[in-house]
């Protein structure tokens, strides 16, 4: 396996070199991130053995979001609390796309436009929710930004799932909507596009290019919705591309596997600095969230789910407290205690784990 972290070392300076202009604040805290992760550069941690009392040094995980190294105990953690809440009604998943027209806009204006998305989108869903003739209520959402196409090229949108089942608060009422239908997407186009054209005259955003007439709204039915929640969850922390599919770097070049719309396993192979600034463009703000709960499924909105499932006869699943991964004595195998962490790297002290 090809780690990242050496990808990185060799082709970062022809990175800086081609694309040095075009790199932000976040691009570089990123980089250095994860050319240090769990390696002998980087900070590391004491572990000792109760039992018979042996120690070892082991590198710290840098943290970020971006790196495939590390987040899993923090996606466990989402997935987890998302499974907590799911309903006894049909899930559907809604795709909110901007037009390419408008993606120079996207990156030049990164957190007004994706804050847009999720805002405009909800806005949209919300008021479909009330009008609908069988929901008729306050309809409740998960949305989660992805900002790549399956060949990794730049392409904000954001996924939404929507339980088909409403709140009416002045009838005290829970609807649901039976069959494979939700909203109709040409309607859901129409909208979003309107509430875009309106939203970019009231942010003072122009876009060059004349925009579509029509926009491009997928609206797709998901079962009961672990499913849609577990596919989101693979992109919302650890980068949008895992290790094992970097599969050769040799003469300046680097080739990685991906998975096409049809399912079919495909290579793409760039220049190591194109590579990088690939990866570099999902690289979102510092703060950013990317996954927001909204309707009666936001997080203020706890009380309201448990007495839904209560009145549904729905038992949430019980999920035990996920854990990071347990260190084990190399000598006699019992579990280690952490000691001491934060300790600065001497060349050859810090042992991989």
């Amino acid at each position: 396996m090809i780690r990242l972290s050496n990808v990185i070392e060799t082709f970062e300076p022809q990175l800086v070199a081609q694309y040095g202009s075009r790199l932000l604040p976040g691009h570089h805290r990123a980089l250095c991130a994860m050319r240090r992760c769990r390696g002998a550069d980087s900070p590391a941690m004491r572990a000792a053995c109760p039992a018979c009392r042996a120690t070892m040094l082991l590198p710290h995980a840098c943290g970020h979001r971006s790196c495939p190294h590390c987040q899993h105990h923090q996606c466990q953690c989402w997935l987890a609390r998302q499974r907590q809440k799911l309903l006894p009604v049909e899930y559907f998943m809604i795709t909110f796309t901007l037009p390419v027209q408008m993606r120079s806009l996207a990156w030049s204006h990164q957190r007004v436009v994706y804050d847009l998305l999720f805002q405009l989108g909800w806005e949209t869903l919300a008021g479909f929710g009330l009008r609908d003739k069988a929901l008729k209520g306050r309809i409740g959402a998960t949305a989660v930004l992805h900002t790549h196409t399956r060949k990794l090229d730049y392409h904000p949108h954001v996924h939404w799932i929507v339980p088909a089942g409403a709140l009416d608060a002045k009838h005290r009422l829970w609807r649901r909507k039976g069959g494979k239908y939700l909203f109709r997407q040409n309607s859901l186009a129409r909208v979003f596009r309107a509430k875009w054209l309106q939203a970019l005259k009231d942010n003072g955003l122009t876009v060059e290019a004349r925009l579509p007439e029509r926009w491009v709204v997928n609206c797709k039915h998901v079962g009961r919705g672990d499913k849609a929640i577990t596919y989101l969850g693979k992109y919302l922390y650890r980068g949008v591309l895992s290790e094992n599919n970097i599969i050769s770097m040799r003469d300046g070049e680097v080739t990685f596997r991906y998975t096409d719309n049809q399912g079919a396993s495909k290579t793409r192979t760039l220049p190591g600095a194109d590579f990088l600034w690939l990866l570099l463009q999902h690289v979102l703000p510092k703060g950013f969230r990317r996954s927001r709960d909204y309707g009666f499924l936001h997080g203020n909105s706890k009380k309201l789910i448990r007495l839904l499932q209560l009145v549904l006869h729905v038992t949430p699943p019980i999920i035990e407290r996920t854990q990071s991964a347990r260190i084990t004595c190399p000598h006699c195998g019992a579990p280690m205690v952490i000691v001491e962490t934060r300790i600065m790297p001497r060349h050859g002290a810090v042992a991989s784990p």
